[in-house]
């Protein structure tokens, strides 16, 4: 398996590199390799999955990794011509509408302690916790904002992908978790995708080392990195339902003053409202719910869940491609075949007979 594994990478690579020369042989070649990979890992994954239930948190940060992507989406959509700030201020404002009736109703006692929608009360020690997260947090979101803004769509949700890499490394040596041999292969595979994705966009004119709207995508990566390693400690320490609506609803109390101050700007954008934003809200709640809830479970692994959740670059990528026609979507396509690939392995890794 593991040696499968590497053999993947070696194509994978071999296609990216030899992409400008390739032309249209290139493109039949990584439908057939495209076709091959997807046929074996369909053919695995029935082998293991028929007769074992896949664990509840792998699947829960699929779903997280589905909302995710479409989260992706409204933000370009969103940000189109439109003020950052006013966009990124009216969406936490959106998302905190939306989770604050279950706090009122849990703290009314509509909503019991044994629902999944149940907010716990928490302490003045855990609501700073929850503070800080949110000013992580917030703090991509602004990177990230002005990165998808000004950059093509499949050159920021590929680069941004690559936050698993941080946080594996970061589980690894604070958490010391452990991983088999198939979420080994799983975690490879991805990297290296992700990777091979990079190396593609640059073929777009963008060049990384001095675009400040790539230090900005940079920044934005590896303050998602620290929070997804912080959510690790909060999950064993506070309710996941209690940090998701606090830390949002601290967002948008932290957002105002900036927004009052940006307006201030005479070269500021103004602020149009669009459906998007609202999308943006919405995906980014559920997605966040997904994600939480699956850190709860004492057998999740940081690292699985971050590159699953990672995953849902898959959604932007093919939007990128198919509505906005962004450049090198073939070679682009083989990358993404590879990021299906080590889907299958993480799945594979999640059952419970491995």
């Amino acid at each position: 398996m593991v040696a499968y594994s590497m053999v993947c990478v070696f194509f994978l690579l071999r296609f990216v590199f030899s992409a400008g020369r390739l032309g249209v042989t290139y493109s039949a070649s990584a439908t057939d390799l495209s076709r091959h990979i997807c046929r074996y890992g369909r053919y695995v994954l029935s082998l293991h999955i028929e007769n074992n239930d896949i664990e509840m948190w792998i699947l829960l940060a699929i779903l997280s990794a589905v909302c995710l992507g479409f989260y992706d989406v409204s933000k370009k959509q969103g940000l189109r011509d439109n003020s950052v700030v006013g966009v990124l201020l009216l969406s936490v404002v959106c998302s905190s509408m939306l989770l604050l009736p279950a706090l009122l109703m849990s703290r009314m006692g509509i909503i019991e302690s044994s629902s999944e929608f149940y907010v716990a009360q928490v302490g003045l020690k855990e609501h700073g916790l929850i503070v800080l997260k949110s000013l992580i947090v917030l703090s991509s979101w602004l990177f990230a904002y002005i990165a998808i803004k000004n950059l093509p769509l499949t050159i920021v949700a590929p680069v941004n992908a690559t936050r698993p890499m941080w946080t594996l490394l970061g589980a690894l040596l604070i958490f010391g978790e452990h991983l088999n041999s198939w979420q080994w292969a799983g975690v490879a595979v991805i990297i290296v995708a992700f990777f091979a994705f990079s190396l593609v966009g640059k073929k777009e004119g963008i060049r990384f080392a001095k675009n400040h709207y790539i230090w900005c995508l940079l920044l934005a990566m590896f303050l998602g990195a620290a929070s997804g390693l912080y959510d690790k400690y909060l999950m064993r320490h506070i309710d996941h339902n209690a940090v998701q609506v606090y830390y949002t609803v601290y967002q948008a109390i932290l957002m105002v003053p900036v927004f009052l101050l940006m307006q201030k700007r005479k070269d500021a954008i103004p602020f149009r409202w669009r459906w998007w934003i609202l999308g943006i809200s919405v995906f980014l709640v559920m997605s966040d719910f997904f994600y939480l809830l699956s850190l709860t479970d004492s057998e999740s692994l940081i690292a699985v869940v971050s590159v699953t959740r990672r995953c849902g670059v898959i959604i932007p990528f093919l939007y990128g491609s198919l509505v906005l026609h962004d450049k090198n979507a073939p070679q682009k396509a083989v990358c993404l075949m590879f990021v299906l690939l080590g889907m299958v392995f993480l799945l594979l890794g999640s059952v419970n007979t491995i």
